[in-house]
């Protein structure tokens, strides 16, 4: 009878036994992952880390006069000062209305003439020339033209954004319809294919990513044309919030306006690359 009982508490302690040693599976396997990600970080950081710690010690220390070049953390209780009274954030809100205003009507506008550009060559003959000549003026050389144009206004800085973002990634795009591989084309034809479903379904999703490599050079170069042309003309935004820190002494000010705009720069980038990553998924499947 005594074997009896024990072997009936054997069959019903050994699936208990058996749920918690999953849930310590489960639980090692949660940590080992966050440990794995944590490394990972630290290791692509390390050079940021060491960066930053130099910008807390070398004014402390001397090496460089802390007046011209104060150290982090009085940087950061400014950026925290300004972010309190709300400064910051009207600031930044200005400017990035600015860049991405003037960015996605890059791309709303550029993308389309890229692909026609590169896949149809009658339109190619009529505008490469026309292109030729405009991609080649910097964009800064011809903001007095669009401030004489469109007044010291929202226009005329969306438009040099725009100016500044239209290049890149036509040009890019122009590259990836030109770049499909010549092979895929014809495979795509022999199945019969017509002319704008293979345009939709091949040359397209083929161009993506470098089309993708123009889309994220242009939001770099919406976030820095438009910090140069706020320094120029404009009551408001990160641009002007630098130059009047500077010409006011106000240095922890004007080094955490320059943060912000490194913060934005790399958190655009980031989004950009986590979109093309969704977009072109494909592309990573197939490498593996």
């Amino acid at each position: 009878m005594a074997n009896v009982n024990a072997g009936a508490g054997e069959a019903i302690a050994r699936p208990r036994l058996e749920a918690e040693l999953a849930v310590q599976r489960r639980s090692g396997a949660w940590t080992h992952a966050v440990t794995a990600f944590a490394r990972q970080a630290l290791r692509k950081s390390i050079v940021i880390i060491a960066f930053l710690a130099l910008w807390e010690i070398a004014p402390r220390a001397g090496f460089v006069d802390r007046t011209f070049f104060p150290p982090l953390s009085n940087v950061l209780d400014a950026w925290w000062q300004m972010l309190l009274s709300g400064d910051l954030a009207a600031h930044t809100e200005a400017s990035l209305k600015r860049s991405i205003g003037g960015f996605l009507l890059a791309v709303v506008i550029s993308v389309p003439v890229g692909l026609a550009i590169g896949w149809w060559k009658p339109v190619a003959a009529y505008l490469n020339p026309l292109l030729e000549v405009m991609r080649n003026t910097a964009p800064l050389a011809i903001l007095p033209v669009f401030i004489l144009l469109l007044g010291l206004g929202e226009p005329s800085k969306i438009s040099i954004v725009f100016y500044a973002c239209f290049f890149p990634l036509l040009l890019n795009t122009i590259s990836g319809v030109k770049n499909v591989d010549p092979l895929l084309i014809k495979s795509a034809r022999s199945m019969g294919l017509s002319s704008l479903a293979l345009f939709r379904k091949v040359i397209v999703p083929a161009a993506l990513p470098t089309i993708f490599v123009g889309i994220r050079q242009s939001g770099a170069a919406s976030i820095l044309v438009l910090v140069a042309a706020e320094m120029v003309g404009a009551k408001e935004g990160l641009g002007y919030l630098i130059q009047y820190a500077q010409f006011s002494f106000q240095i922890p000010q004007m080094y955490a306006g320059i943060l912000s705009i490194s913060v934005i720069g790399l958190v655009l980038n980031y989004t950009l690359v986590f979109i093309e990553r969704r977009l072109t998924a494909w592309k990573q499947t197939y490498g593996e």
